[in-house]
């Protein structure tokens, strides 16, 4: 059973109204929603209570099945005043039922009133966790709500009391696998795999041994991952051949760890995305990380560099590269790029993907020099800083834990130049290195995202001017967003 996030209550969740005219008895009135889509009420005695598939100003009836000294989680019965923005679920195995799909927990709820909800989330978390406000709010981003998500990672079941194997996400609070045979937030050729699938790995020797298949897009290609924990016999190998051939994709084999991925079958047409405002293409292996929502990365990167604004003799670093989805972008306008990843096998990765790019170009077109370095962006020093030279500008984009040591050691260097009580002295040699005018920071997690936007503004000497949210996972509680720092001290 789920409990509220962290278990913690929404700061901005209004007290209990004195003067209200009373509700009937067991009526609940929905002030907000909270980050894992559960309405969050409050009774008469103050008690806060989150509910499953309640919306923000209905009026409800729920019954309580977990109970804390000052919350309570609850499920819906019944809804007595219905919200204007509640909408007909667009996939059958979404809802409140047994059985049914936990992986999206929006999709009551309509389109922009979610983008909506995830801003005040935004808002939320930078002022409650480090007083934070942006100057300006950034236009929400935003694309498909259907047919997104180009990675999936689909589990798979051979249940033999039923006789059937079952492909998909889990079931709501549950380790069981939701019996779906449609699925609208995959791409349609996807969603048209899943009976397949399960035919095909109910025919398969292997059927028992089989626990994931792990998909990933590209633009014209079609990878999945199968997960096997025994050797696959000719058999079962001929079987995916002809499902290959039928449904025209790409078969990888996962015998053991990830690192042990591999194609099935050589040759082929290669997994790649495209960056066409730049110009660039993307190769990747199906388990990498790259975004889940092509469309909205497209634009993504388009305004990331826009609100940089890199000029043509600006040297620039990229935090947390990865394969170089933003750093190869930033490579056509800048005069010189660092790309700074935790994973030797990413930089090498992505300096081949700098070096194709650049060998396609013309010769008044090619890519500024860049190079790719390998480093723990978890336990960033001023010294470090110091050692990778000036930058005019930063983008940051990293994993849910967020960027805390390279923003401390912005901090710690402001703090000890301006002789704060306390701070560290800087080593000889520091005085040329500047801080970069201007941060763009993406993330994927409105806290950590927070608590980092608190070190750079309180103690680095930035200013947020800007922040908005990023709608890559439509229906779902995820909240991706973007935020521009710029320092304005000397």
């Amino acid at each position: 059973m789920s409990e509220p996030r962290d278990n913690k209550i929404p700061d901005n969740l209004p007290e209990a109204d004195d003067d209200a005219p009373a509700l009937p008895e067991g009526w609940l009135q929905v002030l907000s929603m909270d980050m894992d889509a559960q309405g969050v009420a409050r009774k008469s005695d103050g008690k806060v209570v989150f509910i499953d598939g309640a919306l923000p100003t209905e009026l409800v009836s729920a019954n309580t099945h977990r109970k804390k000294n000052n919350w309570e989680a609850a499920s819906l019965t019944a809804i007595h005043r219905e919200s204007s923005q509640r909408v007909r679920p667009g996939c059958p195995n979404f809802g409140l039922h047994a059985g049914a799909c936990g992986g999206c927990k929006m999709q009551h709820l309509h389109v922009a009133a979610q983008v909506a909800i995830k801003q005040r989330v935004l808002e939320d978390n930078l002022w409650h966790l480090a007083k934070v406000r942006p100057e300006t709010l950034l236009r929400p981003i935003e694309g498909p709500s259907w047919g997104y998500r180009f990675r999936s990672r689909l589990s798979v079941r051979y249940v033999a009391k039923k006789g059937k194997v079952l492909v998909g996400f889990h079931e709501r609070k549950s380790r069981y696998i939701a019996d779906m045979e449609t699925c609208k937030v995959l791409p349609p050729h996807v969603d048209a795999m899943l009976l397949p699938m399960r035919a095909l790995i109910a025919s398969m020797d292997a059927r028992e041994t089989c626990p994931q298949i792990e998909v990933a897009c590209g633009d014209s290609v079609t990878a999945l991952v199968l997960r096997h924990l025994e050797p696959l016999s000719e058999d079962d190998q001929a079987r995916l051949r002809a499902f290959a051939a039928e449904h025209n994709v790409q078969w990888w084999l996962q015998p053991k760890g990830p690192d042990t991925v591999h194609l099935m079958e050589q040759g082929g047409a290669q997994l790649d995305y495209g960056l066409p405002d730049f110009g660039i293409t993307m190769p990747f292996k199906p388990t990498d990380f790259t975004q889940v929502n092509p469309h909205i990365n497209r634009v993504l990167v388009t305004r990331a560099l826009r609100l940089l604004d890199v000029k043509k003799d600006e040297r620039v670093i990229d935090w947390f590269c990865g394969l170089g989805n933003f750093t190869l972008p930033l490579a056509t306008q800048a005069r010189e790029v660092l790309g700074i990843e935790g994973s030797d096998t990413l930089v090498k990765r992505s300096h081949e993907n700098y070096a194709a790019n650049n060998a396609q170009r013309a010769e008044g077109d090619k890519l500024a020099p860049t190079r790719f370095v390998a480093r723990n962006l978890f336990e960033m020093t001023p010294e470090m800083l110091f050692a990778d030279g000036v930058a005019g500008k930063w983008l940051v984009d990293p994993p849910r834990e967020g960027a805390f040591a390279l923003s401390k050691a912005l901090a710690d260097i402001h703090q000890a130049r301006i002789g704060a009580e306390g701070a560290e002295p800087l080593p000889a040699g520091h005085e040329d290195w500047r801080f970069p005018e201007r941060i763009v920071y993406v993330s994927c997690n409105p806290a950590t995202l927070a608590r980092d936007a608190g070190l750079l503004v309180h103690l680095a000497g930035y200013h947020c001017v800007s922040a908005g949210v990023v709608n890559m996972f439509p229906h779902t509680a995820h909240v991706e967003s973007m935020a521009v720092f710029e320092r304005r001290v000397d």
